[in-house]
């Protein structure tokens, strides 16, 4: 990981796209600070596409997509996409998997449910489970004491026994039915709603994260940026970021969104 100093200014002023986690990279002890907020407005106002990608859910982003200075949000890390339009005033929904194949999909996650919680000491459903279409999440430190990091493992292997995905971010793993990824809905979303290929493109869009759930992302964008908390998880990650930032969360977000804006 490159200290974010030596972002090339050509690369910085040809970027078109900014693809955001949220939970610890626009925020801050699970606050949305107002810097951040105004980092996302300012980037919007200069003409660049701003789509927060995240783990967090369905209800979650229907808010988001409305009332957030963005173009769009991926959530429940990519089995969907919200994109409200201030032309029609309609919100776009895009979804990877069908209404009875989610459903479908739920039956078997209750059963990963009940197994998690009775054989993990501590763990607990996401407080923000209910608002949720696709995907479980648990918690284990967001609204708990922390579990340890054999603990974490634990649940992920649970997830995997029973042929689900399970993905680490620095609150929740989350776990799902399906092939669906942040990189694979966030790709189908840039191309479709604004006709950006990002295989062509690539260096254009700058994925700021902050986990091990980033890593998919981290590893496909070549101008990824980590913010500085992402150091926490640099023996885990299974591709870093090419560059980070000097501060963490909200402030390391914050720093990015200048770079890129005093460079046009």
């Amino acid at each position: 990981m490159k200290p974010l100093s030596g972002f090339p200014q050509q690369e910085l002023q040809a970027v078109r796209v900014v693809l955001t986690d949220i939970d610890d990279t626009l925020t801050d002890r699970g606050r949305l600070p107002a810097c951040s907020y105004q980092a996302m407005e300012d980037l919007k106002n200069a003409g660049i596409i701003v789509v927060p990608v995240t783990g967090r859910p369905a209800g979650w982003c229907d808010l988001i997509a409305r009332q957030w200075p963005v173009d769009g949000v991926v959530g429940e890390n990519g089995a969907f996409c919200f994109r409200y339009s201030d032309t029609d005033h309609r919100m776009y929904r895009t979804y990877a998997k069908s209404t009875e194949q989610r459903a479908d999909a739920w039956k078997k996650l209750e059963v990963i449910r009940d197994r998690v919680l009775a054989e993990v000491p501590g763990a607990a459903i996401s407080a923000d489970q209910p608002y949720r279409e696709s995907d479980l999440a648990i918690d284990f430190c967001e609204d708990v004491p922390p579990l340890s990091a054999a603990d974490v493992e634990k649940i992920v292997a649970i997830f995997e026994a029973h042929g689900a995905m399970a993905k680490v971010s620095s609150i929740h793993v989350n776990g799902w039915f399906g092939s669906f990824d942040k990189l694979t809905m966030s790709r189908s979303f840039l191309e479709r709603d604004f006709g950006i290929s990002v295989e062509g493109n690539n260096e254009q869009t700058v994925f700021v994260g902050d986990s091990p759930n980033d890593s998919p992302m981290f590893d496909f964008f070549a101008n990824s940026v980590g913010v500085a908390n992402v150091r926490a998880f640099e023996t885990i990650l299974l591709a870093p970021p090419k560059w980070v930032t000097n501060n963490r969360g909200a402030d390391g977000f914050v720093e990015i969104a200048q770079k890129i804006l005093n460079a046009r």
